[in-house]
């Protein structure tokens, strides 16, 4: 079934592929819909049983389906005109937590350039190879887009030196994680709605934002300690630490490693951090480059790069579609449980790639990630967030009205996850502003 990675490994998909036949196309406006005046009225908590409001169909068998959803904690009338996973993905983008991601580093601090990636563009990228991705393998592209944009959403600021600063200072408070700072995020700090805090987002979603990287209880390892913020949250909602998460969550984090490895391989030859030439011995990186040269002799750097790089992509893209084919005819899952059963991902790379993959990551590390000039950034990076830390845990009258309320007496676990919060939930540049606020003698305090 897997076929070459050039094929298609569906072969009636115009038929109706896996999960039959295609479903009947209806009118947007049916009998929900009365046009009087001119005007539209649609009873938006009247969806129509036999119209289907996932993005693609027909869906896998193994595909989460919005009409099967788990549900979300607090039960919400459903949409007549958006399914539930896209309610998921529109409440993720109306966020603020979502917003702040233009102003968070994905590699380059935010004021080195107006055009290196950030934590935003970095999520757009993923979730369009998500789609991608999602569509081509007749999975919920809904599902697989909200994914895709909420798994930054824990990030603090100045990329993974601010993150590596936190867990330190966080470490006597039960420490820092990104992923579980994510789930804090969308089900307690979000508040925007009447009813309940945070953005009340489906089982799925949630269970992505967790598990996308796989299981976190393992068998025989029922005594590893987790994240407080997935613990306490397990507590109310069960979301299965110990399987893999759904197909579709296996898709964002793949096409999350996808999106961040090229995209860096574009930043770094454009920052300078290392040339083209450089990249001549890295497996696949390097025939990639050589490939386009050869079809473009003539062609300036700027395009080559962005040749080749795209490339690229398509390359990863169409090898992850054939590994998990031939995953899919193998173990054969006929429904999204099946998929979390199975104890090993349906969704990957060819052994091949996943070498190349490595040797890729190997290169950026040892030319990127430790280049002085970034070095010098991310210590000054980690000094901004030790400090802050350092001093409001200990004066945390210092902190702004409406967090002060927050916290509780200097140095105790409750002040520190406050604090966490508020950092956590910095941009780079409100970061920088309040060092100097607190810091700088001269620099007014507000």
């Amino acid at each position: 079934m897997g076929g070459t990675p050039g094929s298609r490994p569906f072969a009636s998909r115009r038929r109706g592929g896996i999960g039959g036949g295609r479903a009947p196309r209806s009118s947007v406006c049916r009998q929900p819909c009365r046009r009087q005046a001119q005007e539209v009225s649609i009873d938006t908590h009247a969806p129509e049983p036999s119209r289907s409001l996932d993005a693609a169909a027909p869906l896998a068998v193994y595909a989460c389906r919005s009409d099967a959803s788990r549900g979300r904690l607090h039960p919400e009338p459903e949409s007549a005109t958006r399914g539930c996973f896209q309610r998921d993905r529109d409440r993720i983008i109306h966020s603020l937590a979502f917003r702040r991601l233009a102003y968070k580093t994905q590699v380059f601090v935010n004021h080195e350039g107006d055009f290196f990636r950030t934590r935003l563009t970095h999520s757009l990228e993923v979730s369009q190879i998500a789609r991608s991705i999602c569509r081509y393998l007749h999975l919920n592209e809904d599902l697989g887009e909200a994914l895709a944009l909420a798994h930054d959403l824990g990030h603090p600021p100045f990329g993974h030196a601010g993150e590596d600063a936190l867990k330190d200072v966080m470490a006597p408070y039960g420490g820092f994680d990104h992923n579980a700072q994510s789930l804090r995020v969308v089900t307690k700090l979000e508040t925007r709605y009447p009813d309940y805090d945070g953005l009340n987002l489906t089982w799925e979603t949630l269970e992505g934002v967790v598990k996308h990287n796989g299981p976190l209880i393992l068998a025989g390892d029922a005594g590893r300690e987790l994240p407080r913020a997935i613990a306490e949250y397990q507590m109310v909602q069960n979301l299965e630490l110990d399987t893999y998460a759904g197909a579709e969550a296996q898709v964002a984090a793949i096409s999350d490693d996808i999106a961040y490895n090229n995209h860096d391989i574009d930043d770094g030859l454009r920052a300078g951090l290392f040339t083209i030439a450089d990249l001549t011995d890295v497996p696949m990186v390097g025939r990639i480059f050589r490939d386009a040269r050869e079809g473009y002799p003539d062609l300036d750097d700027s395009r080559l790069i962005h040749e080749a790089v795209r490339r690229m992509i398509g390359e990863m893209v169409t090898d992850v579609l054939s590994e998990t084919a031939r995953r899919l005819a193998e173990a054969a899952p006929d429904s999204p449980d099946a998929v979390r059963r199975l104890g090993q991902p349906v969704v990957g790379f060819s052994e091949g790639m996943r070498q190349a993959d490595a040797a890729l990551k190997k290169f950026l590390f040892d030319h990127m990630y430790r280049h002085y000039k970034l070095n010098r950034m991310t210590s000054k990076a980690r000094r901004v967030v030790r400090d802050l830390f350092g001093l409001l845990i200990k004066e945390p009258e210092c902190l702004p009205t409406e967090w002060r309320a927050r916290v509780g007496a200097p140095e105790t676990e409750a002040t520190a996850e406050q604090l966490c919060d508020y950092i956590a939930g910095m941009t780079d540049r409100y970061a920088g502003e309040e060092h100097r606020r607190l810091f700088d003698l001269h620099a007014r305090t507000s």
